[in-house]
């Protein structure tokens, strides 16, 4: 999947407060972490097909800005980026990033 075509249109980050709050209290990612990840290199862009029942949902696996590496699951509305979670990444994810 090409990464400059996902995200083409995409202008701005949209939060739920529930996810917002979630993703800090449950993996100690805020929301400058996350969206930090979507600018870095290496990126790693694929559709959750195990997840994509009601609209199409997304996942990246990136680097922030302080080096922390994340897994962030995703949806584009419009010109959005509405992050639904963020956590690290596991080691098999880490190991997949770099198979690039």
């Amino acid at each position: 999947m090409d990464n400059k075509t996902i995200f083409i249109n995409a202008t701005e980050f949209d939060w739920d407060s529930g996810n917002s709050t979630k993703n800090w209290e449950k993996h100690h990612v805020s929301q400058f972490e996350a969206e930090s990840v979507f600018f870095n290199t290496p990126l790693l862009v694929s559709l959750d097909k195990k997840h994509s029942n009601s609209e199409k949902r997304m996942f990246c696996l990136g680097k922030t800005d302080q080096e922390k590496y994340l897994f962030i699951a995703f949806v584009l509305r419009g010109n959005k980026i509405r992050i639904i979670s963020a956590r690290d990444m596991t080691d098999k994810e880490y190991i997949r990033i770099y198979k690039l």
